[in-house]
Formats: C-alpha cells, sequence, structure tokens
C-alpha cells in the first residue's frame, strides 16, 4: 500500500531563482553503515556536479558490490548554466546530509533539478514508483471546458518531449480565455530510450484525474519523468505578455511504497 502523506504548502511571493533554492520534495531508503558505500556516494555526487552543470545532465557510478553506488542529474532543460550549477551544488550538499543521511537511496527534486543515487544500477529504466504531486487548491473558472484544455496543451508538451532534437524537454501554451494562458512542461532523464519516455511521461498524466481535476495547477515529479502545468509563465523563456503572479496555495502528495 502506498503512504500517502498530504501537507498544506504556503507559496511565498519569491523571484524564481530564489524560489527554485528550496527543495521541493525527497526519498530515502536502504540504511547503510559502511565507510566506503559514503565515500562512493561523495565521489558521486562530485563527479554529477562537475559534468552535469556543464552539459544539464549526467550519470555515474563508484565503486563495486556491495558498497558500489549509481547516480543521476539533470537540470530542467530551460534554465541557465548559472541557475543549473547552483541548484546541483544545493542538492549534492543536502542530499547526503540533512536530506537522507546514512541512507544508500537518495533522490531529492528541485524546481531547476533533480538528483539521485543508489546501490542499485537504475540508469536507462523508468522509474515511477515514488511520486510527489502538488496541486492548486483552487479550482479552475469554467473546470470541465479547463481540463479539457490542459489535456490539449500537456499533449502538445509531451509530444515535444519525445521529438528527436529536443533533449526530452517539451513546452507548449494554449490560450484559455483572452486573459488566462495555460502553460505546460514535460521532461523526462536523458537516460530514457524514446518509447520509455513517452510511457512514464503518460503514467504521470494519469494521475490527473485523481489529484489535478479541475485544478488551476499542478505537477507530478516522477525519478524518471515530471509534468507541470500552470496558468501563469513558469518555464523559460518567460512569456514576456504575462506577468508573473503569486502562485498560489498548494496540496503536497507523496506516494511511495
Amino acid at each position: 500500500m502506498a503512504l500517502f502523506q498530504r501537507l498544506l504548502l504556503l507559496s511565498l511571493l519569491l523571484p524564481l531563482s530564489a524560489a527554485a533554492a528550496d527543495s521541493i520534495s525527497q526519498y530515502c531508503s536502504k540504511s547503510f553503515k559502511s565507510k566506503q558505500t559514503q565515500a562512493n556516494i561523495d565521489h558521486v555526487l562530485a563527479d554529477l556536479v562537475a559534468r552535469a552543470s556543464v552539459g544539464g545532465f549526467a550519470t555515474a557510478s563508484s565503486g563495486k558490490g556491495a558498497s558500489g553506488i549509481y547516480g543521476l542529474a539533470q537540470c530542467r532543460g530551460d534554465v541557465s548554466a548559472d541557475d543549473c550549477s547552483t541548484c546541483l551544488a544545493d542538492a549534492a550538499k543536502k542530499l547526503p546530509t540533512t536530506a537522507c543521511p546514512s541512507q544508500a537511496d537518495g533522490r531529492i527534486w528541485y524546481d531547476y533539478c533533480f538528483m539521485r543515487y543508489d546501490n542499485e544500477n537504475f540508469v536507462g529504466q523508468s522509474d515511477t514508483s515514488v511520486a510527489t504531486i502538488l496541486y492548486n487548491v483552487e479550482n479552475a473558472t469554467d473546470p470541465e471546458k479547463f481540463d479539457k484544455k490542459v489535456g490539449v496543451v500537456m499533449g502538445r508538451a509531451r509530444a515535444d518531449a519525445v521529438a528527436p532534437g529536443n533533449n526530452a524537454l517539451g513546452r507548449a501554451k494554449l490560450q484559455f480565455t483572452p486573459y488566462i494562458t495555460i502553460y505546460a512542461l514535460a521532461q523526462c532523464t536523458r537516460d530514457l530510450q524514446q518509447l520509455t519516455c513517452a510511457q512514464c511521461l503518460s503514467s504521470a498524466v494519469e494521475k490527473f484525474p485523481d489529484y489535478c481535476q479541475y485544478r488551476k495547477g499542478c505537477r507530478v515529479l516522477y525519478s524518471s519523468c515530471m509534468v507541470r502545468y500552470e496558468i501563469y509563465p513558469f518555464y523559460f523563456p518567460l512569456d514576456s505578455t504575462k506577468t508573473t503572479a503569486a502562485v498560489g496555495t498548494y496540496y503536497k502528495a507523496t506516494l511511495h511504497p
């Protein structure tokens, strides 16, 4: 039975760069005491920060056998190199200390990046076992029509994400009313094959009826992909025709085995 947690998150009127400094969620398991395991974790994290800061994505490994560690880091494909590097450095600092100390399976999600390590090789495999879902407490005006438009714009973002040459990132927007635009983003980790990415994104969108129905905004975060839509500009380049407003209040659901 999946563990379900619901927390009320009070959003703040912060610039996007400042808000990105706070982690969204974390998951930890597989307690260990081996110093060699910790040394391998430290080596993998340093490697991930160095290489993913340059290309926005990296995998790494260190050690063999029971103490071996595999890692992955990825930034959201639309953020700047500086924001990517800052996010990765913060993730690598927090993950093995305040987030998941002495845990061989550690994962941390930020607005701008994602980082994980494990003592089992997960690279190239879709992982939807752990989900974090954030959904706006407010419903949209004309909610049934709104959800249909969400389906359309999210479909475009998903198609963009699996298209060759897009580095597994898709963005789309759709005018709902003269005053409301829906923005959507879909992204997979870049170790996934095209079909596997599409399947992961499909699984994420399947959470919408249970958690996101009629909501003004929602995002589903897996370890291998994520989907998100909002009624304000949140991805780069920002829509210059719209003003970024307060994001409102969100509920948080965490699902894991």
